[in-house]
């Protein structure tokens, strides 16, 4: 039941200033990722002088799997303790990642920094899409998922652009992380003081949904075989992120190459 006894409704005309501070907010979740995109790569050549590709990208395996797993259980935390203490947390734990990344004494401490992204990106990005989502109701999931995305891989692209030019400008460190402690600070404030939680509008749109539909309460488990696994159609879904990912992936190592031989 919804307790709340403020009247609301779902829509994006509806809830237009809480969306597009939840969009502001998640611009500053995907600079995290562009802050180190061109720059880490080559700290990890110039600074720690390291010969091998393989160990200079490692810190990408390290985010990548971490957020995986993170992404799996941040639905279970959003459930158990509302989204925006999870889009908190994901600020907190990535709160040290720009500091790290600019004062790192050694390659471990950049793959350390990559973890807490990791997790960071994994709490921080899913709440940012699931309380927009929320906020519209299911007549615009897809324009509320497409505007999420815009948004957070347009920071990532102008993010990395311009931590390439600082240092290309001042050097490799500690200049272009200032943008990342900036993003961290003032989004874990917007998240604290300003964001409001979404669970009433999830609630709103359950109780239209009809009683059949809601008898049946999905497991974890449940939901993982039936992306991954059952479902076709959920299965090209899960399918196809993969492959944009692991191309996401791919450019960060791409993007420093062509960086170096400029």
């Amino acid at each position: 039941m919804i307790k709340s006894k403020e009247k609301i409704s779902l829509g994006l005309r509806e809830n237009w200033q809480q969306f597009s501070l939840l969009v502001l907010v998640n611009m500053m979740v995907g600079g995290m990722v562009g802050l180190e995109r061109t720059v880490v790569p080559l700290v990890g050549t110039e600074e720690f002088h390291i010969k091998s590709d393989v160990v200079v990208f490692s810190f990408i395996i390290a985010f990548g799997v971490i957020k995986a797993f993170t992404n799996l259980i941040s639905g279970v935390l959003a459930d158990k303790y509302t989204r925006k203490k999870v889009l908190i947390w994901g600020w907190l734990v990535g709160l040290p990642v720009p500091f790290v990344l600019a004062f790192a004494p050694s390659w471990n401490w950049i793959l350390f920094a990559n973890v807490l992204l990791g997790i960071s990106q994994g709490l921080a990005w899913s709440m940012t899409v699931n309380m927009k989502i929320d906020l519209v109701g299911k007549k615009s999931r897809g324009l509320a998922m497409g505007l999420n995305e815009a948004a957070g891989y347009g920071a990532v692209g102008l993010t990395a652009l311009l931590t390439g030019y600082l240092a290309s400008y001042y050097g490799l460190r500690p200049q272009p992380f200032y943008i990342g402690m900036a993003y961290t600070i003032i989004g874990l404030l917007l998240s604290v003081f300003a964001v409001r939680d979404t669970r009433k509008f999830a609630q709103l749109e359950a109780l239209q949904v009809s009683t059949d539909e809601t008898e049946h309460k999905p497991s974890l488990w449940w939901v993982f075989k039936e992306t991954s696994f059952k479902n076709k159609n959920l299965f090209s879904v899960s399918q196809a992120g993969m492959i944009n990912n692991l191309n996401d992936g791919m450019s960060w190592g791409v993007f420093p190459l062509l960086f170096m031989s400029m």
